[in-house]
């Protein structure tokens, strides 16, 4: 069954294709049209559909869209209640709703071939949870938890997997939402609301959390695996920060405080849940299980013996879960994500043209392990672009900003490179085998969703991966699944005695992570970065700036080669050919090995009564929206 799951509504549009249970593609369309988090979460822009993204799953199948079985739409308007009934301020919200129930004909449109007939609405929530329970390894008896901004009239989601089916158990109603809240603060705090949640959580490390008994007066479990949250009055407890002014003292408790009452409320949840179900793995979606502290305690002081977080946990994630839920409901038996990898790649081949048409020097090392090691090893940052881009917010070894951890400085340096506030940590990647001796919490972890504890005797030799109170939020990395991080990892431990390397994402601030190459070399060009290892080639900022050549624009009428194996000779950045096009076998825009030779059903969808809202303690009819 070829099911092509589809999230839009309200942001982080994605598309993710699942053929007989398998995730075969997944993609957020903010890496092909370059706008963060594709859109903004207005109902203005709710018509928006990830068409790019879209289709290129479908080429990544060699499919059209007349091939699929089904397309799923992870938002069912059946389910929703107007704005009004459910206490929400969102006086637009009807023409969310409007755009919502049109969506089958938005897709028609958009994926020409499509029949739609074949369009099936999938509750939120549900996508959320499917997208975890079926995703992960080991999952088929398990315990799912999702919370976030909101659904069609909900904000939660607590959910049981028993083999392919997913029951609900509790959801809590709108204007509940724990989601909702962190969104006010982060807009309280000057930053952008529904984009910039992790720098609150990132604030909150520099605070204490001593506003925490005022703000559980209005966020608190209720203590039947619901909660409270609504109605905090921010601006008694702190003034509110523009986003051009410096955060204070004040302002960071503010955040602790805030995130301390999340945690405690989140744990109240796991443990009802648990009681529930008695299940040992744990697995969590939704905006919130982003929250790489919260999970942390989760996993540290929860029951649960196992916890494992989708890595696009966002509502990226429910176009995939979408999908997986459509196929298992169809009786096909969901295979477990591959891994975060499921983006666009490039062939060696279109890299090298890439370059060429870039009119950049560049090499082809023996190993561009060794090279990366050899830059870092030397205080270089390096911009890592290698294989499929990744699904979800993190950088996991494919399209990364890499610096040296030893040298606190970095942590700044790298920060100013990339635009970013200070106050902002930097992460680290290590191998699964290497992680326990010097980092202390949930292993492995692959996704870079926990944080862990540093060790003592490793906080002075890896400062700049280290934050303000002493954890870090690493990334494990399996020599199986990622053979070529592996081994720049080992070159690097061999020249420097660390086996840590920091790993941030490829991106300026306010921009999605680098996708394609040309988003490579544009963010290589703007930044200062050393190194640009693209695939099995190294493009050097020192050649490409060298002072002994004719520099920026410099023009060459014969196409010569630099001693990089440039494709614009020895002038530089966008030097021009007029004869022996670097198009040519053996022009000047071949790459140079090391010796400087050239190489050549519709109800299964909703699953559980009224679309997968179970009876969650409040007095909802079946067919109304009473509060």
């Amino acid at each position: 069954m070829r099911v092509l799951g589809i999230n839009a509504l309200f942001h982080d549009p994605a598309a993710a294709l699942v053929v007989d249970g398998v995730t075969v593609a997944a993609a957020e369309e903010e890496r092909f049209s370059r706008r963060k988090h594709g859109k903004r979460p207005v109902p203005f822009s709710a018509w928006e559909l990830p068409e790019r993204s879209a289709h290129w799953c479908l080429e990544r199948a060699g499919l059209r869209p007349a091939d699929l079985d089904l397309v799923t739409y992870s938002y069912d308007p059946e389910l929703a209640c107007s704005a009004e009934a459910l206490g929400l301020d969102d006086p637009w919200d009807d023409l969310r709703q409007a755009y919502a129930r049109h969506a089958p004909g938005f897709l028609a449109t958009a994926l020409p071939g499509l029949d739609p007939e074949d369009v099936r609405f999938v509750g939120h929530h549900m996508a959320h949870a499917a997208s975890a329970a079926y995703a992960a390894e080991g999952a088929e008896t398990s315990s799912v938890l999702v919370l976030d901004g909101r659904g069609e009239r909900s904000s939660h989601l607590a959910a049981r997997r028993l083999g392919d089916h997913l029951e609900p158990l509790r959801a809590q109603l709108l204007p509940e939402s724990l989601g909702l809240v962190y969104e006010e603060l982060t807009q309280h705090l000057g930053f952008l609301r529904s984009s910039d949640e992790f720098k609150v959580m990132a604030l909150a490390s520099h605070g204490r959390p001593r506003m925490a008994a005022e703000i559980s007066r209005y966020v608190h479990p209720t203590g039947d695996g619901g909660f409270r949250a609504h109605g905090v009055p921010w601006s008694e407890l702190c003034p509110p920060r523009a986003a051009d002014a410096p955060w204070t003292a004040a302002h960071a408790d503010l955040a602790a405080s805030a995130q301390y009452v999340l945690e405690e409320t989140l744990l109240d949840l796991v443990r009802w849940l648990h009681g529930r179900t008695h299940d040992e793995l744990l697995t969590l979606a939704g905006g919130v299980a982003l929250n790489c502290v919260a999970n942390s305690r989760i996993a540290r002081e929860g029951p649960f013996s196992r916890v494992w977080v989708q890595p696009a946990a966002g509502d990226a994630g429910t176009a995939l879960g979408a999908a997986l839920l459509a196929s298992a409901e169809a009786g096909e038996e969901p295979v477990p994500m591959p891994g975060a990898a499921l983006g666009r790649e490039w062939s060696d081949a279109e890299l090298a043209g890439h370059l060429k048409t870039a009119a950049v020097p560049f090499e082809r090392p023996p190993d561009i392990a060794a090279t990366v090691a050899e830059t870092l090893a030397a205080n270089g940052v390096v911009a890592w672009f290698q294989g499929r881009s990744e699904y979800g917010p993190r950088a996991l070894g494919h399209r990364s900003l890499l610096a040296h951890p030893g040298h606190a400085g970095n942590l700044e340096r790298l920060n100013d490179i990339k635009g970013r506030e200070q106050f902002r940590p930097v992460a680290p990647m290590v191998l699964t085998e290497r992680s326990g001796d010097i980092f202390d919490g949930p292993l492995p972890s692959p996704y870079m969703l926990f944080v862990h504890d540093v060790a003592a005797p490793w906080r002075d030799r890896i400062p700049a991966v280290v934050h303000v109170d002493g954890t870090a939020r690493i990334q494990t990395v399996d020599r199986r699944h990622e053979p070529l991080v592996a081994r720049m990892l080992e070159e690097f431990e061999r020249r420097t005695g660390l086996p840590v390397v920091v790993n941030t994402s490829l991106n300026t601030a306010g921009r999605p992570m680098v996708d394609e190459p040309r988003d490579a070399l544009e963010c290589f060009g703007s930044t200062p970065v050393d190194l640009l290892a693209i695939g099995p080639f190294a493009v050097r900022r020192s050649d490409m700036f060298h002072a002994g050549g004719h520099g920026v624009n410099g023009a060459s009428s014969a196409g010569s080669t630099s001693s990089a194996g440039s494709g614009s000779g020895a002038n530089g950045l966008n030097g021009g050919t007029d004869a022996g096009g670097s198009d040519g076998p053996g022009g000047a825009g071949e790459p140079r090995d090391a010796s400087g030779a050239t190489g050549s059903a519709d109800g299964g969808l909703r699953g559980g009564p009224r679309g997968g809202l179970p009876d969650d303690g409040e007095s909802v009819g079946r067919g109304g929206c009473v509060r």
